[in-house]
């Protein structure tokens, strides 16, 4: 199956056609070293001692949906209360970080606006960097608040003409992106390259539906169309580390874990910052299968592996 193909496919894949999507553009994603093998562990707790930072992916480790993992708001308050710098790193960029932050603490969860780092937030503050582009094309999906972006943006979905008119392209949200969509702004980059951002790497996300394309899917898809590079902003790349790191005073010196629930965004991108790589196989993208059969097709190896948080 080509991209191609792939990208006018049905909303919903399976977990092994994702996987196999994120092998075939594992050329663009970082490089790191990974362990022989993989610790077990129950839940955090039991490795708690093993480090003083945790960074953590919200679905599959904090909440599945709208529902907070049981056990989760205990066991982050029982980390904080050892003494443990905590950090939510999340790849949704589909609104401000403040309604994420608003959405963890209706869950129960308590953490601060300094401990969420949103790959929206970084990729706002990467649009700076783009010196001589004054108007952005944004894709934030239906009625999309773009107060948070500096320079000039405006809905891509709502206005066919920007396809034309803009000078770059940042990919949010693909919560109403369409296969039509993609074909036209395929097109038009293939007609007049211009810089193309990504605010969510993530290939896929676990709906109660199956797992929904997300921004970053169809990004690859235009990159192996146009030959474009996409720019990409949040896991698994260095910049939301970089972020994390900006926060966390000695933090090349203190003992970090990133704690996701899949392997080629949080694993791959914590081992490739220098981080431990921690699995959470039971709620999230591997729920109720064999990851070790996927640590084994990748070679992308946890230091631990979680049954849950």
């Amino acid at each position: 199956m080509t991209a191609q193909t792939q990208a006018t496919r049905a909303a919903t894949i399976d977990v092994d056609a994702a996987f196999d999507r994120y092998e075939a553009v594992r050329h663009r994603l970082p490089r790191a070293h990974f362990p022989f093998a993989s610790r077990r562990a129950r839940d955090l707790a039991e490795i708690a001692e093993d480090f003083d930072v945790f960074i953590l992916d919200a679905f599959g480790v904090l909440n599945v949906g709208e529902r907070a993992i049981p056990g989760a708001v205990a066991r982050i308050a029982a980390l904080r209360e050892a003494g443990k710098r905590l950090f939510v790193a999340t790849n949704a960029a589909s609104y401000p970080r403040g309604v994420a932050l608003a959405k963890y603490r209706a869950l129960g969860f308590d953490f601060t606006a300094e401990e969420v780092v949103s790959s929206r937030d970084v990729a706002a503050a990467g649009l700076a960097s783009f010196a001589g582009i004054d108007l952005w094309a944004v894709a934030g999906g239906p009625e999309p608040d773009l107060s948070d972006l500096t320079g000039r943006t405006e809905d891509l979905e709502a206005d066919a003409s920007l396809l034309e008119r803009a000078e770059g392209f940042l990919l949010l949200s693909s919560a109403s992106w369409t296969p039509a969509k993609q074909e036209a702004l395929v097109a038009a980059l293939a007609a007049r390259p211009r810089p193309l951002l990504v605010g969510n790497p993530d290939l896929v996300a676990p709906r109660e539906t199956g797992l929904t394309l997300e921004p970053g899917w169809w990004a690859h898809d235009i990159a192996d169309r146009t030959g474009i590079d996409p720019v990409f902003f949040g896991k698994p790349y260095a910049n939301v580390f970089a972020a994390v790191r900006a926060r966390c005073p000695g933090f090349e010196r203190l003992r970090v874990a990133m704690v996701g629930d899949t392997l080629h965004t949080d694993i791959l991108g914590g081992r490739a910052a220098g981080c431990a790589g921690v699995l959470v196989a039971e709620h999230g993208l591997f729920a109720g299968r064999d990851t070790a059969a996927y640590i084994a097709r990748s070679g992308i190896v946890p230091d631990i592996v979680c049954r849950t948080t």
